[in-house]
């Protein structure tokens, strides 16, 4: 697992560590000494912690001015055992939405399992975004099924389209456009 890096190729564009308005402003990498784990599996040294011992983060871009953020995703997601939505929500997304952000997309090809619990965080998040919406990308289909359990859903867009996403190949205000389109759309239908 400590092979599996944070996607880099925005970081001319973004730093979460030199952004003083980011939760995770400040931040300092080493290159090449592996600290954090994923059960006894060491991580590449650029991912984030937020709280959680199994789920871990980078977030890759960040607009003020449109209000949206990208964030991939690396680790176990487990509710279960760890309330991993808990930390996502009160220590990433709360900072960022007092920050103006009310656009997420969040990146989950690196998400390996999810452990469902209760989808009370999930609810809370999504009626704070107001007018913004929470997307996640490429999540793999037993995971959706998962999430499906507690009716999460609901609250964030995973299905379909954003299930099998080459996000990779746009820019982050090209990817905001094609989410944002497609969010429109689930929106106008009421499929959420």
């Amino acid at each position: 697992m400590h092979t599996i890096e944070p996607y880099y190729n925005w970081t001319s564009l973004y730093e979460s560590a030199t952004d003083e308005r980011s939760p995770l402003y400040g931040r300092e990498y080493h290159d090449s000494l592996c600290t954090h784990t994923v059960y006894n599996y060491y991580i590449h040294p650029q991912w984030d912690e937020m709280g959680s011992s199994t789920l871990y983060l980078k977030i890759l871009f960040v607009d003020y001015n449109l209000g949206f953020c990208i964030i991939e995703l690396m680790g176990e997601w487990n509710d279960c055992l760890y309330n991993d939505i808990m930390y996502l929500k009160q220590n990433i997304a709360e900072p960022m939405m007092d920050e103006g952000i009310n656009k997420f997309i969040l990146i989950g090809d690196n998400v390996l399992n999810y452990h469902a619990a209760e989808n009370d965080y999930y609810q809370e998040w999504f009626e704070e975004v107001e007018d913004g919406w929470i997307a996640i990308l490429n999540l793999r289909d037993y995971i959706i099924k998962e999430f499906e359990t507690i009716f999460v859903p609901n609250y964030i867009a995973m299905n379909g389209v954003l299930s099998h996403f080459n996000w990779r190949t746009f820019t982050p205000g090209q990817l905001l456009l094609q989410v944002e389109s497609l969010m429109v759309k689930r929106l106008s239908s009421h499929s959420y």
